[in-house]
């Protein structure tokens, strides 16, 4: 089994990196918040692997932290999730926000993450509940406080636009702390203009 990867990234796509190592490029399956914190092309990198098997597949999956990769492996221990949908769940929410949400019971936090219905966010809750320790290591962020209700639909507005989870929520949060309006529309226009 492949645990770690250390080599040049040759290319990295939103949901996918290729990593040079020793002559050999391996495909990696990665969620949007590895993706984010990849250095360019034609950089060394670093990254820890999960191999998933099956007797027509072989495909890896990659994370820039342990704490990502245990949370990959308990949500493809829930029942109904695969890898590509916990990859799909890995990239709605941050590590950190995953286990804070699974932690509070939050179904409605969970069903805004595509791909994950109520029974699938339940189930998550039910079998995830008791087994996710506190996030740790250097690369887990700390828990973040939730969004209102206003500023979860400006969330959702922005991303409808096109704009990456990570980078809208950054731009929610630091339109909200600018002093703007907490009414969607001004929320949403201060956040626009935010958004990188």
């Amino acid at each position: 089994m492949i645990a770690v990867l250390r080599g040049v990234l040759l290319e990295k796509h939103p949901n996918q990196a290729v990593v040079d190592a020793g002559g050999v490029g391996y495909e990696l399956h990665i969620p949007i918040t590895t993706y984010t914190h990849l250095p360019e092309a034609g950089s060394e990198v670093r990254l820890r692997v999960y191999t998933h098997v099956r007797e027509d597949t072989l495909a890896l999956y990659g994370f820039l932290s342990q704490d990502e990769k245990n949370l990959f492996e308990k949500l493809i221990g829930v029942s109904g999730i695969g890898p590509s949908l916990a990859i799909k769940i890995l990239s709605g929410l941050a590590a950190a926000e995953l286990i804070t949400a699974i932690r509070r019971g939050e179904v409605e936090r969970l069903v805004r993450i595509p791909g994950v219905g109520k029974k699938t966010a339940e189930r998550m809750l039910l079998e995830l509940r008791d087994k996710l320790p506190a996030p740790a290591g250097e690369a887990a962020a700390p828990p973040v406080p939730s969004l209102s209700e206003i500023e979860q639909d400006v969330l959702s507005a922005l991303s409808n636009l096109g704009c990456a989870r990570p980078a809208a929520e950054q731009a929610v949060r630091k339109a909200k702390a600018s002093g703007a309006a907490a009414e969607f529309e001004p929320l949403f226009r201060k956040a626009l203009e935010l958004v990188r």
